[in-house]
């Protein structure tokens, strides 16, 4: 009977002094950047840009003291995460900013679109896998940066399916696209914020570069062992199960095989027993 309690006792103590796990907007805005002091931000979000409290992170940054948020940049989906098709450029009704669409007419941030802007951040949850349009906008727009001569920023957050399992192929570069931008594995166990360094290097791009890293994540941590509340990414990918399925049923796209949008189980057809796809997942 101690032993059972000194057991539980020093389970309770361990859960206790685990780090939080905090994605990097919440790092930001407890410590911002000299960077950013002063300057006229750009962001590029979608829903899934919150804190731990769900607070979005344009609220969040326009509550930052010393920076000025003054455009916003939408990926696929939107800047509300709800298009299914292409996004047209608009005005944010809740703010009153200007919504540049990366998705439509140009995917990468023109020259026009930066007018104005001394600081470009980029917070946006990503799936961890290469057939993700995310990973794409994040490229073009460091490259954008870039040849505009002004910082990026990246605000990191956990790779929901971990960074510790790798899988699929690596790109072609004949097959390059906006759905697979540069020669990376198709799982391939990377944060966007590394993902964005190993661009940086590897393609040679140039952007001056600044990741904020997610605090407390472990690398062998699914999404639901963080603690961080769920947002849809995008409108298909509704629950952990999904973004589990994607790296494999994402290619059943380039078929006439549905791959389960318009159905309550995108991307999966059993989104039951979570734990014993991850084990089929990380080959046990």
């Amino acid at each position: 009977m101690q032993r059972s309690a000194a057991l539980l006792v020093a389970a309770a103590v361990a859960c206790a002094s685990a780090p939080a796990v905090r994605p990097g907007i919440e790092v930001f805005v407890d410590h911002p950047l000299a960077l950013v002091r002063g300057k006229r931000v750009g962001l590029i979000t979608n829903q899934s840009g919150i804190d731990r409290q769900r607070r979005s992170t344009i609220d969040l940054l326009r509550g930052v003291p010393d920076l000025t948020l003054v455009a916003l940049y939408s990926p696929e989906h939107g800047i509300r995460g709800v298009a299914e098709t292409r996004v047209a450029s608009t005005v944010d009704e809740k703010t009153g900013l200007p919504v540049h669409s990366l998705y439509g007419d140009t995917d990468k941030p023109t020259p026009q679109m930066l007018e104005g802007i001394d600081v470009l951040v980029y917070d946006i949850q990503d799936l961890g896998v290469r057939q993700y349009t995310f990973e794409s906008t994040l490229a073009l727009a460091m490259q954008a940066a870039a040849e505009k001569g002004i910082p990026i920023v990246v605000l990191d957050r956990p790779n929901p399916v971990t960074g510790t399992i790798l899988e699929g192929n690596i790109l072609e570069p004949a097959y390059e696209s906006f759905v697979g931008i540069y020669p990376v594995l198709s799982r391939h166990g990377m944060t966007l914020g590394e993902l964005a360094r190993m661009y940086n290097a590897e393609q040679r791009i140039g952007a001056d570069l600044t990741v904020v890293p997610v605090e407390g994540w472990r690398r062998d941590m699914w999404w639901d062992e963080t603690g961080l509340p769920w947002v849809n990414p995008s409108p298909n990918i509704r629950r952990l199960e999904a973004a589990i399925h994607y790296p494999g049923t994402v290619f059943f796209e380039a078929t006439n095989v549905s791959e389960g949008r318009g159905t309550d189980l995108p991307f999966g057809r059993d989104a039951r027993a979570p734990r014993r796809q991850r084990a089929a997942a990380a080959g046990d």
